[in-house]
């Protein structure tokens, strides 16, 4: 429902802001099981990028890295040809980075994987910051990656024609940027229809336009990639459907759970449209019947000619 790891403005590690859903254990463990139902697109996403053992990775606004660790476990196995890859992470949260970097070590990957704290919009000065540590492995300065990747990130920035720029400097001649985000987001729908339902995802993509986001935003994004210089070499998207009852209706499900009582305390839903939802929700939750027509996640590949 919401990106791997929302934007909020730049902060040091020792004044961090909250994200608008968290950094706190519970999100972390919705984004884990978030990134479990979508990890096969994010896969043939990957694979359509051509990602192979021994290529160098960037994965900007990588959360917790759940999707990074995926990545690294292709990538760093070394081929009988050449020395292994490297996965780099981006994020804005010390916390979720430090549980990245933990997640590395435990899975032995600490030498191959890191994830560094920064903006997303400042790639390039981000891991410049980070010489000392990306040089060793190759990953310092421009045209050093194979694929940039981003995930439900780019609805988030302000500035997300700052990040296309940026991912399409630190490309190799040839690398791939490849998105998974939205576009039509509000079409989202549950049936039978529920007027509390519509009213909760209209507050929705009015909280992230608030803060500079564009829950449309892929309907923008080829002509960004052309500006930087990218030549778009796939677009396509993925329509799901939740049941009641099935596992990706908790996938909405956790995501309102958390997120309707943020609208209500940031004014963007009154609180009795919010009990009318948390009401109609759990009707529909319990009728075998009904169904929840999920935001259209869109996949693009643009190649750096």
């Amino acid at each position: 429902m919401e990106a791997e790891a929302p934007y909020h403005s730049p902060m040091t590690a020792s004044t961090e802001k909250e994200y608008i859903l968290g950094t706190h254990d519970e999100e972390a463990r919705r984004l884990g099981f978030q990134h479990r139902l979508w990890s096969d697109l994010a896969h043939a996403t990957w694979k359509r990028a051509g990602v192979l053992p021994g290529h160098k990775v960037l994965d900007a606004g990588c959360g917790p890295g759940f999707a990074l660790m995926d990545l690294a476990q292709i990538v760093t196995i070394a081929p009988a040809t050449s020395p292994g890859g490297v996965a780099v992470g981006v994020d804005e949260s010390a916390r979720y980075i430090e549980r990245a970097n933990a997640a590395a070590e435990v899975r032995g990957l600490s030498r191959e994987s890191v994830a560094i704290v920064g903006d997303v919009q400042r790639l390039r000065e981000t891991l410049g910051a980070q010489k000392a540590v990306l040089e060793p492995l190759g990953c310092s300065g421009d045209g050093v990656f194979d694929l940039v990747f981003m995930r439900w990130v780019l609805c988030f920035v302000p500035r997300p024609q700052d990040v296309i720029n940026d991912a399409a400097k630190l490309l190799k001649q040839g690398g791939r940027f490849a998105v998974n985000d939205y576009f039509n987001y509000e079409s989202m729908a549950l049936a039978p229809r529920c007027d509390a339902f519509e009213r909760v995802v209209g507050a929705v993509g009015k909280s992230w336009r608030s803060r500079g986001g564009d829950p449309d935003i892929m309907g923008r994004v080829p002509a960004m990639c052309r500006a930087a210089g990218l030549r778009v070499t796939h677009l396509d998207c993925e329509q799901r459907v939740a049941r009641s009852g099935d596992s990706m209706w908790a996938w909405p499900d956790t995501f309102f759970r958390i997120f309707v009582p943020t609208l209500v305390e940031h004014g963007f839903l009154a609180q009795k449209d919010a009990d009318a939802f948390t009401s109609d929700w759990a009707k529909w939750a319990a009728d075998p019947d009904a169904f929840c027509h999920l935001p259209t996640v869109y996949h693009l590949v643009a190649e750096k000619a």
